[in-house]
């Protein structure tokens, strides 16, 4: 679906060049008429009517109230011919993705980086917020490698425009998904979590954890740990072990990330591997202009056992979980083939035989997100 040629919005924004298109939204940088200002307008493919607007607008009302240094701040918001568009700060840097770029970084830029992203997480979840698609590509970095998470919440509110539900609402990228995402479960903070312990792991690296395919990443993490090196250092290594464990209630919440990740100068502890106290000096070059989208209010939390399962056995559904994957990935060998059924707006994936029936219907809302809606 494509939004309508866009010139002016409300009398307002001049829209001038695209600067980013995601599979749900593009994105256009944009003269603020009134205050004389560059923004970034993120305009949603999608349209909304009736109770859809409604949700869109109680959405987008709650993520102007967020506030914090490692936000951007929503200006505005409206719909232009049904299309609902979101005004937002045009801030200019590099992502964490381009700052990669497919090497290591060294381990102290990367404590640094991940405190920040773990302090604003914890600020959201405080909020009852999940951000749904922590990704290099959503961290951008400003001078002194000050990071801000972009796209936050954008997950929801995209799905408050649609005329129907997704399983579990399971939006975001296959290749950085908690595994209770790819099983369409309800999502708690934890996902996010998990989520930046994949990030952290590439930045040390300069490796993704899970490639290929959409459905072949997220099916990949029921059955497989990330791999970890044991070049790493231990404090790393246990780290992200546990920000990644299969079960939600193994893993640490973001404020304990953010304790463990936080500059000795600022606990009072002995430095780390990861101690931050001499910052990168010199402004980063800039690269890209990328948008940040502000927050939306998580699912209910589902309710959590007594005791958390250990990380590699965890309860019951993940050992079934992980057996069919591994089934799926040796009889099937190759675990997606796209299909063309539905037409052309709508494609559906084909699924290899033996794919549990409770993960057939999450992992087609995830092909249809990431596939269904166009680059």
């Amino acid at each position: 679906m494509t939004v309508p040629q866009l010139s002016t919005l409300d009398d307002r924004y001049d829209v001038n060049d695209l600067i980013g298109r995601g599979g749900m939204a593009d994105v256009y940088r944009a003269t603020d008429r009134l205050l004389g200002r560059q923004v970034a307008v993120k305009v949603l493919r999608e349209t909304t009517e009736g109770p859809h607007r409604e949700r869109f607008v109680e959405e987008a009302r709650m993520l102007a109230s967020l506030n914090h240094p490692g936000l951007i701040t929503l200006l505005d918001a409206g719909f232009e011919a049904d299309h609902p568009y979101l005004v937002m700060e045009l801030v200019d840097g590099p992502t964490l993705a381009a700052a990669i770029g497919g090497a290591p970084m060294a381990p102290e830029r990367v404590g640094h980086i991940g405190h920040q992203l773990a302090v604003v997480l914890d600020y959201a979840h405080d909020a009852g917020v999940v951000h749904r698609d922590v990704k290099p590509s959503n961290v951008l970095l400003c001078t002194g490698d000050r990071a801000l998470l972009a796209d936050f919440g954008i997950a929801r509110l995209i799905g408050a425009t649609e005329h129907h539900t997704r399983t579990g609402e399971a939006l975001g990228s296959p290749a950085y998904l908690a595994p209770e995402q790819v099983a369409g479960e309800p999502l708690t903070a934890a996902a996010d979590v998990f989520s930046l312990g994949l990030v952290l792991l590439e930045a040390l690296t300069g490796i993704r954890a899970y490639v290929g395919s959409p459905i072949e990443a997220a099916l990949s993490r029921l059955s497989t740990a990330p791999v970890i090196p044991d070049t790493l250092d231990p404090a790393w290594r246990s780290l992200i072990t546990r920000m990644t464990s299969r079960d939600p209630a193994d893993r640490p919440s973001a404020a304990q990330v953010a304790a463990e990740l936080a500059p000795a100068s600022t606990t009072g502890t002995p430095a780390g591997p990861w101690d931050s106290a001499a910052e990168a000096t010199g402004e980063l070059p800039i690269t890209m202009a990328v948008p940040l989208a502000p927050l939306a209010p998580t699912d209910a939390a589902s309710g959590t056992d007594g005791d958390p399962a250990p990380r590699l056995s965890g309860r019951s559904r993940w050992i079934a979980l992980a057996v069919a994957a591994l089934v799926v990935a040796v009889v099937a060998g190759v675990l997606v083939v796209r299909g063309t059924a539905g037409g052309k707006g709508d494609p559906q994936p084909t699924l290899p035989d033996g794919v549990p029936t409770r993960l057939q219907q999450p992992l087609s809302d995830l092909h249809q997100a990431v596939e269904g809606h166009g680059q």
